[in-house]
């Protein structure tokens, strides 16, 4: 009786640490989604307010500088707006260039709607990792529909937004996007690297811009 008591306690045991662990993941999950969510909405309220006060909020920053170094602010101003004008032009490009690598991709590889669907993870790839993991899951589920458990087939599909990403990443965002900013691909890179291990997905979306902004200063 003794053994079987200790037995069912330390299967418990074991248990605990392993059930917490599982609820901590889906709470963390949750947590993520519910954010997206909230960004999704509030998003949109928020862009409404600003474009309607912008030349309000303009007037009153204007205020706030100083006299006498007042042109110099405005001009940096001025030149940091073209650059972020440049950056937005230049992820449109490379949002571009990754819709055409995936939808002739997904085409070559035989994946039904692989045109529709390259072109949709293009158009959503403005916002980095979003798009690509959105249509990677889509790409590999209805490659499971089509092929079943068809090894070299849904590795093929895999491998297309591989690619796709791989070239993202040394040669879209570099050549297109760096050169729309500015940057030397080597500082796009960099920018990338650092801003994803010291913020996280925030801090992908706004390495470029902001490394774009530093540059206009420093020059």
């Amino acid at each position: 009786r003794h053994t079987r008591s200790f037995h069912v306690t330390g299967v418990q045991t074991c248990a605990l640490p392993i059930l917490a662990t599982g609820l901590g993941r889906v709470w963390n999950g949750g947590l993520a989604l519910f954010n997206l969510l909230a960004l999704l909405l509030i998003a949109p309220v928020v862009a409404f307010y600003l474009l309607r006060d912008w030349d309000r909020f303009v007037a009153y920053i204007d205020s706030l500088l100083p006299r006498e170094h007042a042109d110099v602010i405005r001009e940096q101003a001025r030149r940091i707006d073209s650059v972020m004008a440049a950056f937005v032009r230049g992820q449109a490009l490379v949002a571009l260039a990754d819709g055409i690598v995936y939808a002739v991709g997904l085409s070559v590889v035989g994946l039904q709607f692989g045109l529709v669907l390259g072109l949709a993870t293009g158009l959503l790839s403005f916002v980095p990792f979003v798009g690509p993991a959105i249509g990677g899951i889509t790409a590999v589920l209805i490659a499971l529909l089509q092929w079943g458990l068809d090894i070299w087939k849904v590795g093929a599909v895999i491998g297309v937004f591989m690619i796709g990403q791989v070239l993202e990443s040394a040669v879209w965002q570099p050549r297109l996007l760096g050169g729309q900013v500015g940057l030397h691909p080597v500082w796009i890179i960099f920018g990338v690297m650092a801003g994803g291990a010291l913020f996280g997905f925030v801090g992908v979306l706004l390495a470029v811009p902001i490394a774009a902004a530093i540059g206009v200063l420093v020059r």
